[in-house]
């Protein structure tokens, strides 16, 4: 297997669609001055088989757009072409060719010309031998002098990955993690199967005591049927009975009917003498009701008549009352008068006295006031 053909159009540096062919199966030389792309070439082999460019921001993802002069690149494409003769690849065709698309919110691969997941691709790489945990098929520049000018140890780590031990570590500890996690399930099967064992010697009791309910049910059963046979036998017997009886009560019936005939017409009679009697106490009701509404308004009247007479009673005998409050306060005032009128004989005489004394005082005045003009 080999690369037959590359495809690139707007990647980096590679703005229309170049078509890089043929190469050799065996070895290829890539010669050209700086800047002409050399170096974005195998960026672009390495964008489409290797993890490197996985994972990418969007400012990485434009980055990779092609940013030159001229209308602007919203995405980019990078198709290889594999000759796959000798199926190393495996799919049934002699070539396989694998397209990866990238733009600004996009990342597709295409195989095949059919769409496919990024997983799918990977695997079908790493099939062919393009592991990721070993991405020594792609030497980068520097890397050669970088191992020849390494430590010892860290020399040996590299040509370990090289050599693909790393991944049988690696499976190594996945297979001890698989070794444990079977453990732990094996004791809970062991687990499962003690509680199994233990759920089956209770069922075996279950079954012993099934079988003796079965036994006693089917002595249930057979008693039941003898008991409905017996009773069937009877009541057969007494549906006999009762149609013999019913062949023998022709006479009874035309009795009966005809007892029955005069009991309807003594009903029809008393059912007549009842609605009289409804009609009579419904009239006798009505007088009733009539009689009570009138005691009614009477009692009502009486009532009030009542009250007239304990209105004035009240009005008479306030003015009982107030008549005695008055002839109180009048024998209060009249014994008042005359304490005042005994005041006043008491002070009468002196009142006189003192008068004849002002007049005598007055003459007196007059004759000394002519005098003294």
């Amino acid at each position: 297997m080999y690369i037959k053909q590359c495809t690139i159009q707007g990647f980096r540096s590679y703005r229309d669609q170049t078509i890089i062919e043929p190469f050799s199966p065996k070895h290829n030389v890539v010669v050209g001055r700086n800047g002409s792309g050399k170096s974005n070439f195998f960026y672009a082999i390495q964008f489409v088989l290797s993890d490197e460019f996985n994972n990418l921001r969007p400012e990485q993802r434009q980055s990779l757009l092609h940013e030159g002069t001229g209308p602007r690149v919203i995405s980019a494409f990078v198709e290889i072409v594999f000759d796959n003769s000798d199926n190393r690849i495996p799919i049934d065709k002699d070539e396989v060719i694998l397209r990866r698309v990238i733009g600004a919110k996009k990342d597709q691969y295409i195989l095949d010309k059919k769409l496919v997941t990024k997983t799918d691709v990977m695997n079908l790489l790493e099939s062919a031998g393009f592991s990721r945990s070993n991405p020594y098929y792609i030497v980068k520049q520097g890397k050669i002098n970088q191992m020849a000018t390494a430590p010892d140890s860290q020399r040996l780590k590299l040509l370990r990955e090289v050599a693909g031990t790393r991944v049988y570590d690696e499976r190594k500890s996945e297979s001890n993690q698989i070794l444990k996690d079977t453990e732990a399930k094996r004791e809970k099967i062991d687990d499962l199967l003690k509680y199994i064992e233990e759920r089956l010697s209770t069922l075996e009791e279950e079954k012993e005591e099934l079988k003796q309910y079965q036994k006693w049910d089917k002595m249930r059963r057979s008693l039941e049927y003898t008991i409905h046979n017996k009773e069937l036998i009877d009541t057969r017997k007494k549906l006999e009975d009762l149609a013999n009886k019913r062949e023998n009560s022709g006479e009874m019936t035309k009795q009966l009917r005809d007892a029955q005939e005069e009991a309807s017409k003594r009903i029809k009679a008393i059912n007549k003498d009842l609605r009289e009697f409804k009609a009579r106490i419904r009239t006798a009701n009505e007088e009733r009701d009539q009689l009570n509404n009138e005691r009614q308004d009477l009692l009502k009247k009486r009532a009030k008549l009542e009250l007239n007479v304990k209105d004035l009673q009240e009005e008479v005998n306030g003015d009982i009352d107030a008549k005695k409050r008055i002839e109180v306060k009048l024998e209060k005032v009249d014994a008042e008068i005359s304490a005042k009128q005994q005041e006043l004989e008491q002070i009468m005489p002196r009142y006189e006295e003192l008068q004849k004394q002002e007049e005598n005082c007055n003459q007196r005045y007059c004759l000394v006031l002519f005098v003294c003009v």
